[in-house]
């Protein structure tokens, strides 16, 4: 039946009513807080490129925690950035590295979810996710590295290990080593990850573009291993290969531009499925509030739910403890 016997207007006569009849309730159980990690760092320093974020140094990492556990943030996502890189990434599974002291003190400090980000881009000269040669990003190659990182996590106490190399199978890869080595109750969240132009400010935060290195070719993009922007299809068949594999979390990056593929990986596999709210996204609308022209408050918790709508499971975003602080104050 229509008007006037239908007036849907009456749904959202209030707060009360619009809360009880809505369709998603964005919590602050959802949210995952990304941190970076600096080796050498005495004290926090602010993040250029990715606006109202730090560096933290080791010894601010148990604040941070602090801090999450207080505002209700169930998790941290670890992300490191060595003193010093080389061709091979090798700070990146040294037991000694910065992220793994990191989710040491971390666990230390806290009963937070602590995810890992396993991959060699922050930690080469050339800024590639795997290892570079002269016909390109080498696929088997990487992996042995990306099972050495994901086992200097998983030593250090990581809960889930998060391959973000789009390497071709990584995840088994990796599930391989943890198994072998004991590790079976330690997780994996794989990165279905589109070759996106919004990771702008992060590779700028942890000077992860890539470079000219000499007596390497210079590849100017990362479009040879991850996902083409244009394909829903490839994204389902990443996705269903990775569970395949072992992985236990789907995890889909960026967040706002891909909500359809969010909602058909939802619909077709029976995992949970998280999105990365990232970097660009979430600077887009930090300069625009800057400017007056959104209101941060509503701008990202409308973008957060709509996330939650198209059917993640929980979102990493940058913006996870200021959204803890509003949802606690109503």
């Amino acid at each position: 039946m229509g008007f006037p016997i239908s007036r849907l207007r009456r749904l959202r006569k209030n707060e009360k009513i619009r809360e009880l009849v809505s369709d998603v309730h964005l919590d602050k159980s959802d949210l995952v807080y990304p941190v970076f990690v600096k080796e050498d760092l005495i004290n926090e320093g602010k993040i250029a490129s990715i606006p109202g974020q730090s560096y933290s140094p080791l010894s601010g990492v148990g604040r941070i925690a602090e801090k999450c556990e207080t505002l209700g943030v169930h998790g941290l996502l670890l992300f490191g950035i060595p003193r010093e890189k080389d061709v091979l990434g090798r700070k990146a599974y040294s037991d000694g590295g910065i992220v793994q002291k990191a989710i040491r003190l971390v666990k230390k400090k806290s009963d937070l979810v602590v995810f890992t980000d396993v991959c060699l881009c922050q930690y080469t000269t050339h800024g590639h996710c795997g290892v570079l040669t002269k016909d390109g990003v080498n696929n088997d190659r990487t992996l042995k590295l990306l099972a050495k990182i994901a086992l200097s996590h998983a030593r250090a106490g990581a809960d889930f290990v998060a391959p973000s190399a789009m390497m071709d199978g990584q995840v088994k890869a990796i599930r391989d080593a943890l198994d072998e080595e004991g590790f079976d109750d330690t997780g994996i969240m794989s990165y279905s990850k589109f070759a996106s132009s919004f990771y702008g400010p992060f590779r700028d935060a942890v000077d992860s573009a890539p470079k000219r290195v000499k007596g390497l070719p210079y590849i100017t993009d990362r479009s040879t291993y991850q996902m083409d922007f244009r394909s829903l299809s490839q994204a389902m068949r990443e996705i269903s290969l990775d569970i395949d594999e072992g992985a236990d979390i789907v995890l889909i990056k960026p967040a706002l531009p891909y909500l359809d593929v969010i909602k058909e990986a939802r619909r077709r596999f029976n995992v949970p499925i998280a999105a990365y709210q990232v970097s660009g996204e979430y600077t887009m609308l930090k300069l625009a509030v800057e400017r007056g022209l959104l209101d941060e408050k509503r701008s990202f918790l409308e973008s957060l739910t709509s996330i939650k709508r198209s059917g993640a499971s929980f979102i990493v975003t940058y913006a996870a403890l200021d959204v803890a602080r509003w949802l606690s104050a109503g």
